[in-house]
């Protein structure tokens, strides 16, 4: 579904649930171009906003408590602003009651509202829904109850609501991605200083394309904190602050004392966060062939030292790596599942999309799904 069609979608929905006129913002979800895993060691990350996202019509109430509706789950939750808590399985609920609590936890004052929500990002792509979803919903509180809150202070309020409400100790990319995206550009962000650089992307020939293997392995969550333990561990023995502060002769000093796994694991960070810098200069460079060639060294590293891969990355970004018309392709996210991020040739992408389409079936017997996508602007009003 197309965007415009998404917001008239709950432009409609809310005035039918609400009888009133909505303020509409549109939030969008995120693709990281390269640097995964390497926010939560302080370190660089290259990400940028998407031109498909979620929709949010929200507007104050006269009623003594707040009521969301989630269009696409056809699911509605009523709840009050005094006693605000996590629920259990409360899957897309706690994003927004956590986006409310730490608004309060702020002192900021926000009123009873009544929401729609809908979005067009596919699920399990690892396009960050939630961040886009939070920052929806901080923006439009922001908006309506003149909270007086700059994009960064919104920003920290999604990504907390996230750690303390959702339970996952997410970094700052997501967040900050689907806030500051700028349209055909990705931001090489510094997660330290939360300060980024806008590079703007001229792919030529090529052309983003995500293909999701619709697969999501159970070890997603426990793997993604069991890494930030192991990275949190490397650090302190370097006694540095972060991964970001170290180099490879730093960790070879230490090798002896680590595990062979949570030595591969380190490294693969540190050259991560270079590869990052060096995909940046090569953006300046339109050297086209480097920066595919350092998107599969970082599906390689991500596969082999990390681990974070599985059978269906692996095969995808195999079939990419063998094909003439994709110069680059990597497992894109968290890992164990979710999407390939690939160049492919805009000439070949049809062939390229059927092909890998019917050998990807033909080898695990379910469907992967394909998207393009264009690098987008950030969280935005639509309608006041």
């Amino acid at each position: 579904m197309m965007n415009k069609e998404l917001i008239e979608e709950v432009t409609h929905s809310f005035k039918a649930h609400f009888n009133s006129e909505p303020l509409i913002v549109f939030s969008p979800g995120r693709i990281n171009l390269i640097g995964e895993h390497t926010d939560y060691n302080d370190g660089f990350v290259f990400p940028a906003a998407v031109d498909k996202g979620i929709a949010l019509a929200i507007q104050k109430s006269d009623a003594n408590t707040s009521t969301v509706v989630a269009f696409d789950k056809d699911e509605t939750y009523t709840f009050a602003l005094d006693i605000l808590e996590p629920l259990k399985n409360g899957d897309w609920r706690n994003y927004v009651l956590g986006v409310v609590a730490e608004l309060q936890l702020l002192g900021k004052n926000v009123g009873n509202f009544n929401g729609v929500f809908a979005g067009n990002i596919p699920g399990g792509a690892g396009m960050s829904s939630s961040a886009a979803l939070e920052n929806s919903f901080v923006f439009g509180l922001n908006d309506l109850f003149n909270l007086g809150l700059s994009k960064e202070d919104m920003i920290l309020v999604s990504q907390k609501a996230e750690h303390n409400y959702a339970g996952v100790k997410c970094g700052i990319m997501d967040q900050y991605a689907s806030m500051f995206g700028i349209e055909n550009s990705a931001l090489l962000l510094d997660c330290r200083s939360i300060t980024s650089q806008p590079y703007r992307i001229d792919f030529k020939d090529y052309e983003l394309m995500l293909i999701n293997t619709n697969v999501k392995h159970d070890l997603s969550e426990t793997a993604y904190n069991d890494r930030r333990e192991v990275c949190e561990k490397v650090s302190k023995l370097l006694n540095v602050v972060a991964l970001r502060d170290a180099s490879k002769e730093d960790l070879e000093a230490i090798k002896t004392d680590l595990s062979e796994g949570d030595y591969q694991k380190a490294l693969y960070v540190i050259e991560e966060n270079n590869r990052v810098k060096q995909f940046s200069e090569a953006i300046e460079k339109e050297d086209l062939e480097t920066l595919g060639d350092l998107l599969f060294q970082s599906h390689e590293g991500l596969s082999k030292k990390y681990e974070v891969s599985c059978a269906e990355l692996d095969f995808l970004v195999d079939r990419a790596h063998e094909s003439s018309s994709v110069i680059g392709a990597r497992m894109m996210g968290g890992g164990f599942g979710g999407c390939t991020i690939n160049l492919v040739l805009k000439t070949e992408m049809e062939a390229f999309k059927e092909d890998v389409s019917n050998r990807f079936k033909d080898e695990f017997g379910s469907a992967c799904t394909i998207y393009n996508v264009k690098l987008s602007q950030g969280t935005h009003i639509v309608k006041g």
